[in-house]
């Protein structure tokens, strides 16, 4: 597992590609916003030093997305 601040930086890169790919998609860039939590914001307890398997560790690699309007 890398650092927190490689984490962080690859988890930005991971909400700017979603919005990339939204963005080819027909969705308006005007419409989005992303950001990367890194490891501040895990769905489960695999933080540093913590025992997970490769599919817990998998869960944390995500991208949410919020809807505000229809």
């Amino acid at each position: 597992r890398a650092s927190h601040k490689y984490n962080e930086a690859l988890s930005d890169r991971r909400a700017k590609s979603t919005i990339s790919w939204l963005v080819k998609n027909g969705i308006n860039p005007d419409r989005l916003t992303g950001k990367g939590y890194g490891e501040s914001q895990l769905v489960n307890r695999c933080a540093d030093n913590v025992k997970c398997t490769e599919e817990e560790h998998q869960m944390n690699r995500r991208s949410e997305f919020i809807i505000t309007a229809l």
